[in-house]
């Protein structure tokens, strides 16, 4: 293939270098993946509204999340395993997002500790996703590695009482390889059925009155993933979250829920201005995001398109990848009539075929 531009070109050349069992367990969704390809389709469904004769000489991906400045409203969700796309894993990724002024969300199912990956980004902010062991005491221990290591932020995953069935993985049978370190599990990772092994465990009987033993046992700014309703997103406001990322996890949980930006405006109206909104699912293109961002999120968290950098050209391919996203998105504010991201607002999109906003 030619030079790469765009991210379904990266995610070619990644299908091409993986092979078959990571490549389905990267690209795999649910049951019969509705969910996974609404994720995608449901950016369609809108349109952006330009404003024409409106000074954009100059124009800046820049934006806040949680307080922290971002060069582009683009950070780089948890994903798992990222050894399987690139042998340097996520510490690749992490400096790769650092290059690009963002932030990288370490997933709890990774292969270093929080310390082993501020160590590779010294300064650079970091997030951490928690699968909440039923180990209290090891979860403890592990929220104090993440404070001790600087973390700025701690995503609480909540779509996850039990991995979904992802049949790609089973057609193939797919195995972790036997030297893939987890280091943040409190047990062995099973290789051969690790889906059912992580539904052991993550704690299914947690509830919202669990949420108050969890910011007892960690003070950092508290961002629940995984919401798609009004009624969870007020909950969620009524429990100190500080953020909610609407999310179906990227189509891998329960197959049939509707796609991530479908979900957005219900969600962002009901948190209203109690608590940051952001979206993942299906953001291809740096159009995608100026949609999410007119529907209301803060920011959007890419975890595919980037991984597929990630698996096409190591650190560089994500590196890339990021710079093709802000690239698109600051020529999108432009042609928008917007100069920064928080000049998008709702009136900037349609449902399409709609003559109303």
């Amino acid at each position: 293939m030619s030079e790469p531009v765009n991210v379904a070109d990266f995610e070619e050349i990644a299908r091409e270098r993986l092979d078959p069992g990571p490549y389905a367990y990267f690209a795999g969704g649910a049951g019969d993946e509705r969910t996974l390809r609404a994720n995608v389709e449901a950016f369609a469904r809108w349109e952006l509204r330009p404003r024409v004769l409106v000074d954009v000489g100059e124009v800046s991906a820049a934006t806040t999340v949680l307080g922290t400045e971002v060069a582009l409203p683009v950070l780089v969700a948890p994903t798992a395993f990222q050894r399987l796309a690139d042998p340097e894993g996520e510490p690749a990724m992490a400096r790769a997002v650092a290059a690009a002024g963002t932030i990288m969300c370490l997933s709890t199912i990774a292969s270093v500790t929080p310390a082993e990956l501020a160590a590779a980004v010294p300064g650079s902010p970091l997030w951490f996703q928690l699968y909440w062991s039923t180990d209290r005491g090891f979860t403890k221990e592990l929220l104090a590695q993440v404070v001790e290591a600087r973390f700025t932020a701690l995503v609480l995953t909540v779509d996850f009482p039990v991995a979904g069935r992802r049949e790609r993985d089973i057609r193939l049978a797919f195995t972790l390889p036997d030297d893939l370190p987890a280091p943040n599990l409190p047990v062995a990772l099973a290789r051969k059925d690790f889906h059912s092994a992580l539904g052991h465990i993550v704690d299914a009987t947690l509830t919202w009155r669990d949420l108050e033993w969890l910011r007892s046992a960690c003070e950092l700014p508290l961002v629940l993933k995984g919401v798609l309703t009004a009624e969870d997103a007020l909950l969620a406001a009524e429990h100190g979250a500080s953020a909610i990322v609407v999310s179906n996890h990227g189509g891998r949980q329960l197959d049939g829920v509707p796609a991530s930006l479908d979900a957005l405006p219900e969600v962002v109206e009901a948190a209203g201005e109690r608590v940051e909104v952001l979206v993942d699912g299906g953001v291809r293109r740096g159009t995608d995001v100026l949609k999410a961002l007119a529907l209301g999120a803060r920011a959007v968290l890419s975890g595919r398109a980037v991984l597929w950098g990630l698996a096409a050209a190591g650190e560089d391919g994500a590196a890339r990848v990021l710079a093709l996203l802000r690239e698109e998105i600051e020529g999108g504010l432009r042609l928008l009539g917007c100069t920064r991201p928080d000049e998008v607002t709702r009136a900037h999109v349609r449902r399409a075929g709609s003559p109303s906003v």
